[in-house]
Parts: C-alpha cells; sequence; structure tokens
C-alpha cells in the first residue's frame, strides 16, 4: 500500500490494475471498506494507519477481484491480540465465501484455529500433514491436570492418579499433571478414586496437546518441561486417610 494515499485510494487503484471499470473499482473499494471495518479511516492517509488496519487494507486489496485461491504468508506478525482476531475473522469469512487460503504462519495456534489440514515444515522438509485432531493425536490423547487445594495435599492427589492411570505423575507446587491414555475416560475413574479417598482438589481438567507440542515431537525438539519433582518412591504405596 502506497502510505502517501488514503485507503480508499489505495483500494480504488488497486481495482483498475486489475482491470476493472472507474466506477466498479470505486464501488468495490467501498464495498471491501465496509467488510473490513476500515469507512470510517477511508479518507485518512495510509500512513496513519495501525497495524492491524493496514493487514485488513491489504487483505481488501487482495480480495477485490474476489480470487479462488489466496496466498497468504505469515499475515498477524507484529499484530496485537484485537487485530489478529480481526485477520482470523476475515480469514474465516473468505472460507466461508469459496476461497481457498494457503496460509503460512509460524504461530501454530492460528493453524490450529483456522486450518482444516496442515502442513508442518522443518528446516525445508514436510514432517507431516493432516487435520489439527490427526496431528494431535500422534503425541498423545491429553493430558490431565489437578490443582489442589493445598499444597501438601499433592503426593496423596498423585498416589491416586498412578492408580487409576498407570503412569507416574509429575508435581509443580500445587499442580499435578500426567498423561492420560484413555482421553475423556481417565476424568471420570480419576474424579471416582478421589471421592473414595476423600481428597479435596481445586481444579481438574484433560488438556489436549497443543500443536506446538506436536512441532516439538514431529521435530523431536520438545518444548522445555522440567517439573520440580515427581512422586516419591516410598509415597506410593503410602496409605491415604
Amino acid at each position: 500500500m502506497d502510505e502517501l494515499l488514503t485507503g480508499r485510494d489505495n483500494l480504488e487503484i488497486m481495482g483498475r490494475l486489475y482491470h476493472l471499470r472507474g466506477r466498479h473499482a470505486a464501488a468495490r473499494a467501498d464495498e471491501m471498506l465496509a467488510r473490513f471495518r476500515l469507512t470510517e479511516a477511508a479518507e485518512r492517509l495510509v500512513k496513519t494507519y495501525s497495524g492491524g488496519m493496514r493487514r485488513r487494507l491489504d487483505l481488501a486489496a487482495s480480495l477485490l477481484v474476489e480470487p479462488r485461491v489466496l496466498f497468504l504468508d505469515e499475515p498477524t506478525t507484529g499484530l496485537d491480540p484485537i487485530a489478529r482476531a480481526d485477520v482470523w475473522q476475515a480469514v474465516r469469512d473468505l472460507v466461508a465465501t469459496g476461497t481457498t487460503v494457503l496460509l503460512t504462519t509460524q504461530y501454530l495456534e492460528e493453524a490450529d484455529q483456522l486450518a482444516d489440514s496442515i502442513v508442518v515444515i522443518d528446516r525445508g522438509r514436510v514432517a507431516a500433514s493432516g487435520t489439527p485432531g490427526e496431528l494431535k493425536r500422534r503425541v498423545g490423547s491429553g493430558r490431565v491436570s489437578l490443582v489442589v487445594v493445598d499444597e501438601a495435599d499433592a503426593i496423596a492427589v498423585a498416589v491416586a492418579v498412578e492408580s487409576v492411570l498407570g503412569v507416574l505423575p509429575r508435581i509443580t507446587g500445587r499442580t499435578v499433571r500426567a498423561d492420560a491414555p484413555a482421553g475423556v475416560d481417565s476424568l471420570g475413574a480419576l474424579i471416582a478414586e478421589l471421592r473414595r479417598r476423600d481428597i479435596a482438589v481445586e481444579d481438574i481438567g484433560l488438556h489436549r496437546p497443543s500443536l506446538d507440542e506436536v512441532f516439538g515431537h514431529l521435530t523431536r525438539r520438545p518444548l522445555p518441561y522440567t517439573p520440580n519433582r515427581t512422586v516419591p518412591a516410598g509415597a506410593r504405596h503410602r496409605r491415604v486417610r
């Protein structure tokens, strides 16, 4: 975009470059300005636009001729959360109207939110491809996380978790984490065991692997995670009142 022109002028010029006639180019510019919430800033110079507004103007220019396929190269780099959400919604709207979008991004949350199909590239090579769900299942069914009311109860909770899930939990302060091979089914059995042992917890949840964890798993560069402590060997068979 030319920073010394207004948003409207930029879009009209882009429309003419796409071989739209003058009135058609102006009409499409107005339509795109409204679609991307830029009508009030239409007569302002682009150099006064925020980063998020410039991204939306870029997308507006790309859609003047309603492309069948649109390539977006890291469209949200450097944007604040609100501006990023605006771009995400614009991409969703594009797909809903039939445009195929090929998006490159380093934000894996962005890929998780927007993509129907993902290709993970590491050092120039395809490491894996599939839907977000398929890629996450390569790492595991999920991880159960429990937060105890009193940190002193963390070991007792860890013992209960190990007895139900058959895996060694990790303790970090008041939080106990463990892999949950059975996914959601693990929660019901675990809650029942905690009640049987009369152990109170503040929070319990099942967290599916993130795409960041998937990337670390696929590229053999896992995210750094060092638990403060694990279940002491002697505690695994300690009776919990």
